[in-house]
């Protein structure tokens, strides 16, 4: 690697840095209160943590020990966080094109890192700057994880250890729905993302009644056909 590409490299991370470190302020109540419920639910310190350090799904994670607490068997249990988890799948799949041609220790890296956060900050860069070398788009997406990973570890330790001392009227579990408006805010661009938004919002609110976040699943796939559906019909319209 050149100089000049070990420099665009090196200012991609920190540019992924900057850009991934205001999660840690939503990232670390969340965190710390995966780290109570965890320990309300009679799981072990160690438990708790490999649960956050294996993971690193929070959605998944609270709808497992949601079955847990309700003493639902094992294979339930590990196919309700699936489903929840599924949209990592699309995740994915939709980064192949910018990550594809990366080693394979880095592509493995960077699933294990792929979670809402990074993957949407850094898919929003790789749109804006679509010059971006390999290498670049690695490193800033590696960068946007570093600062809310150990962040989401050390919370859910501090979480185990403090137990019953966060009082239940922090009720933090309002984090959760800021955080995604803050992400996909940002991203709404154009009249398939704003339909596509729409139609995911609508189906997902009639669907609330499935078990294990299955309706978001149905949600997200027909918020993906609209978005299509829209591009085609606006495309067609400018030609």
């Amino acid at each position: 690697m050149t100089s000049t590409a070990k420099t665009a490299t090196r200012s991609a991370f920190l540019a992924g840095f900057r850009d991934g470190a205001p999660f840690v302020f939503v990232a670390a109540p969340f965190s710390l209160l995966f780290g109570v419920v965890a320990t309300d639910a009679g799981l072990t310190l160690a438990q708790a943590m490999g649960f956050s350090m294996l993971v690193i799904a929070g959605a998944a994670q609270f709808a497992a020990i949601q079955l847990m607490v309700e003493n639902a068997g094992i294979a339930f249990v590990l196919l309700a966080a699936l489903a929840v988890n599924l949209r990592m799948a699309m995740y994915s799949a939709s980064l192949v094109p910018y990550l594809g041609a990366a080693p394979l220790w880095q592509r493995a890296l960077i699933a294990y890192m792929n979670f809402d956060q990074t993957y949407v900050v850094s898919v929003a860069r790789y749109e804006k700057d679509p010059g971006m070398s390999v290498p670049a788009r690695v490193a800033y997406f590696l960068g946007v994880a570093t600062p809310i990973t150990p962040v989401w570890m050390a919370m859910t330790l501090v979480g185990i250890l403090a137990g019953q001392a966060v009082p239940e009227a922090w009720s933090l579990d309002f984090i959760m729905p800021i955080m995604f408006l803050a992400m996909v805010a940002p991203m709404m661009k154009s009249p398939a993302h704003i339909a596509a938004a729409a139609m995911s919002i609508c189906v997902a609110l009639a669907l609330a009644w499935m078990p294990s976040g299955t309706g978001l699943l149905i949600a997200a796939g027909a918020a993906m056909l609209t978005g299509a559906l829209v591009e085609i019909w606006m495309e067609r319209r400018g030609s």
